[in-house]
């Protein structure tokens, strides 16, 4: 089983979290929703000497998919989303850049499937679709580390906002509901803003589930 280390960078102006899953064996590194940032997420990568494999986007709002094609062009990898969210990445009223100041489209050049699984820098990975977010909003699940990284769907006793274009308060809950809680309680979920959590602390203490 590969080592996983998880390194969280805040990035952007809402403060979202972009993190590096790290192989810790092999240094191959994957990052998954660079926001902002491009340029100093770049030279982390290169200090640290690892070696970037893909870039996995969690949705495709400015936030978090904003840094994606600048860092992707630095090493020359992929990003990957889930194929519900072309038209979030394509849609600059969708992906709400506008908010700074600039419309803007973003793209992946992968589109997973709703429970596909992909091996990449040596972890298994499963890709759930957890609509509700965004239509294509996903979380990416590493069973074998016991981590999930939920991008804006769950968050630390609270989910993902749900008043933006195309959101549903009713699907995130289901989302959550069918495909993150019935993971093991030490799972441990990587959120999308403000703190780290686990599913079992969810299961008892978010009020909206």
């Amino acid at each position: 089983m590969a080592p996983l280390k998880v390194e969280q960078y805040v990035v952007g102006p809402v403060q979202t979290n972009c993190y590096f899953a790290i192989n810790d064996d092999t240094k191959e590194v994957l990052v998954i929703d660079p926001g902002a940032s491009a340029d100093q997420l770049a030279k982390k990568i290169r200090q640290e000497k690892l070696i970037p494999i893909a870039i996995l986007l969690t949705h495709g709002h400015f936030d978090h998919a904003g840094g994606a094609e600048e860092l992707a062009k630095h090493f020359d990898i992929k990003i990957y989303a889930e194929e519900h969210e072309k038209e979030t990445l394509d849609t600059p009223s969708l992906n709400l850049s506008g908010w700074e100041g600039v419309q803007k489209t973003y793209h992946a050049d992968v589109f997973l499937k709703n429970e596909q699984e992909i091996d990449l820098a040596g972890f298994h990975i499963r890709v759930f679709h957890t609509p509700g977010h965004t239509v294509g909003g996903c979380c990416y699940y590493f069973p074998y580390q016991n981590v999930v990284f939920s991008g804006d769907t769950l968050f630390c006793t609270s989910v993902g906002r749900t008043d933006f274009p195309k959101g549903s308060a009713a699907q995130i809950i289901r989302s959550i509901k069918e495909k993150l809680l019935p993971l093991p309680d030490e799972t441990t979920v990587y959120t999308g803003h403000n703190d780290i959590t686990t599913i079992g602390t969810e299961r008892m203490y978010n009020p909206y589930l």
